[in-house]
């Protein structure tokens, strides 16, 4: 399988944010890849487009299988598995989103619990734990809020990014309103 110029540039650069969505290089070329091929991919044809070891595409797999991103699509008649996104564009935003608030949003909040339920045996501690307290008050505010917009569909979330600005002139012109009140 041989990548144009232009699905090699976006299939690369997926592989570079890979990291930043977390997980490695080769695994955000494998999404990047799925996501932009019409048809589902075999694994031989991925190894083929990145130029990388069946093996190694094999251990991909498996990691977006655990990240939920993938789905092995049967072809009747043929015994090979091909792979296909699991979902559209925002479910896979989702899903994304979901596991990394799993991995390192929920350890996090379970971590800052434990150690403002401990007991402050100095004033150091005591100011630590207040720290820690608005540390875990801003997580939890935002894991439930992003868990609301996890709710939306898609049309919803879109009609809501597009408010911008707006929401905020809302929050503003509410404030006032109170202040006089």
């Amino acid at each position: 399988m041989k990548l144009t110029p232009k699905i090699e540039t976006f299939v690369m650069h997926c592989g570079e944010m890979g990291s930043r969505w977390g997980f490695n290089r080769t695994i955000g070329q494998m999404v990047g890849l799925l996501v932009i091929n019409p048809e589902p991919l075999t694994a031989n044809d991925i190894a083929d487009a990145l130029k990388i070891s069946r093996g190694n595409v094999s251990m991909g797999i498996k990691e977006l299988q655990s990240w939920q991103l993938v789905r092995v699509h049967h072809i009747p008649g043929d015994r090979k598995e091909y792979y296909a996104p699991n979902g559209s564009i925002w479910d896979l935003a989702n899903k994304v989103f979901e596991e990394r608030r799993k991995r390192e949003i929920d350890p996090t909040l379970s971590m800052l619990r434990d150690q403002i339920l401990d007991e402050a045996h100095t004033e150091q501690e005591r100011f630590a734990q207040q720290q820690m307290q608005q540390i875990h008050d801003l997580l939890e505010t935002v894991t439930k809020w992003s868990a609301e917009l996890q709710r939306l569909s898609p049309e919803q979330l879109q009609s809501l990014m597009k408010l911008g600005a707006s929401v905020s002139k809302v929050i503003d012109l509410k404030d006032k309103l109170f202040k006089k009140a």
